[in-house]
């Protein structure tokens, strides 16, 4: 029961002073009510605002690390387009060197089918051997060049990868930062919002910025790194071209300069072979003619003894040693003397003949030799040698 009521049961008039009061400080309450109502509206409106400043501000923040992670995204995706160039370029230079060394190797092999004579360490086995080092080193650098480039690419997609990663999350960001910006009181009427607890590990702006940053340098990094890798390469490729067309030409000019040589020498064998056989014809003649000498020679020694045989038959007295029995015995003794040096000479023009054999067969084993080499440097080896052609890889 109120005060009023007391008052009217108990026949007392109503307190104006206390109903003064009551109203009064319901007037106050209202007023009050008013302005927190205003002070609560102004600042709601005051935060949404501020809100959608800072909403505004993260989403140019997020664009323009969107923007320099794009860039960086492109760079890099770049540069492991180039380098996969790069690297078919070298695998195709890898595989260029095979033909050059297997036919390095079978030049080898097949100048160890010369006969013993000419298997010497000569200056075309020297440059060959040469060439298979040289040929052999270019190889093995190729295969290192290939496997830095196929770790290079890696590690340029894995940059890429945690590029893509990072524009994803900031792409998810930036949506849900827009949609926040947009969002007003009666667009949430509708929204189904899940509730989600705050993360446990809060990122602060400057980490959520160095995220990105560190991702950036990281690319920049590899991409520095395979901007060098190229400019290596590049060199590389240039100077094995060089060293191997270099070597492959010092070959080419000792093969050259022997075959000139082996052609020399087989020249001056055949010459002096037609020499030989030329004095062994001659000497062939000179041994008829000594055989038709010497029968000539006894001819007229059998005549005469035959003078001297006869002369002895005449009468005793007869007998006297004359002139004519001079002269025909000095005949006998000296037409015998000239035929024993008829029959030496052509026992002696026998053995000119024999050793004139032997020298022909000799130079003719020679010259079938140094043809043998010919054969193998200049035929051979050189159709063999003929399409290796290096160019810049």
């Amino acid at each position: 029961m109120s005060v009023l009521d007391r008052s009217l049961q108990q026949g007392v008039g109503p307190n104006l002073v206390n109903i003064d009061v009551t109203r009064n400080h319901s007037e106050l309450f209202r007023a009050e009510c008013v302005r927190l109502m205003q002070e609560t509206d102004k600042a709601c409106k005051r935060m949404q605002n501020d809100d959608s400043k800072r909403l505004d501000q993260r989403v140019r923040d997020i664009q323009y690390l969107k923007k320099e992670l794009d860039q960086m995204l492109e760079e890099i995706i770049v540069e492991i387009d180039i380098l996969i160039t790069v690297q078919s370029r070298v695998v195709k230079a890898l595989e260029a060197c095979g033909e050059p060394l297997s036919v390095t190797v079978f030049c080898l092999e097949e100048r160890m089918k010369r006969l013993p004579s000419e298997r010497l360490h000569d200056e075309v086995e020297i440059e060959l051997l040469k060439e298979k080092e040289v040929i052999e080193g270019v190889v093995s650098v190729l295969q290192k060049v290939i496997e830095q480039i196929t770790e290079q690419i890696r590690l340029n997609r894995s940059a890429k990868y945690r590029l893509e990663q990072d524009l994803k999350e900031k792409f998810e960001a930036q949506c849900i930062d827009n949609s926040c910006a947009l969002m007003t009181t009666s667009s949430i009427n509708n929204l189904q919002i899940a509730s989600a607890e705050l993360s446990s590990v809060e990122v602060t702006p400057k980490l959520w910025e160095n995220i990105s940053d560190v991702n950036i340098a990281k690319a920049e990094q590899q991409k520095t790194n395979s901007l060098s890798l190229r400019a290596l390469v590049e060199s590389l490729l240039e100077q094995t071209a060089t060293d191997m067309q270099k070597q492959i030409q010092a070959t080419a000019t000792a093969f050259q300069l022997n075959v000139q040589k082996i052609k020399s020498a087989k020249s001056k064998m055949e010459d002096h072979l037609a020499k030989i056989q030329s004095e062994f014809s001659s000497q062939q003649r000179i041994a008829e003619d000594l055989t038709v000498a010497i029968s000539k020679s006894e001819q007229a020694l059998s005549l005469a003894q035959a003078r001297v045989a006869l002369r002895r038959q005449r009468p005793g007295k007869e007998q006297c040693h004359d002139p004519a029995q001079t002269q025909l015995l000095t005949e006998v003794q000296q037409l015998t003397a000239h035929i024993n040096k008829l029959r030496e000479a052509a026992a002696q023009s026998q053995e000119e003949q024999r050793a004139l054999v032997c020298c022909q067969l000799e130079l003719q084993e020679n010259i079938e030799i140094k043809a043998n080499s010919l054969y193998i440097d200049e035929v051979i080896c050189a159709q063999h040698r003929e399409p290796i052609i290096i160019h810049n890889f």
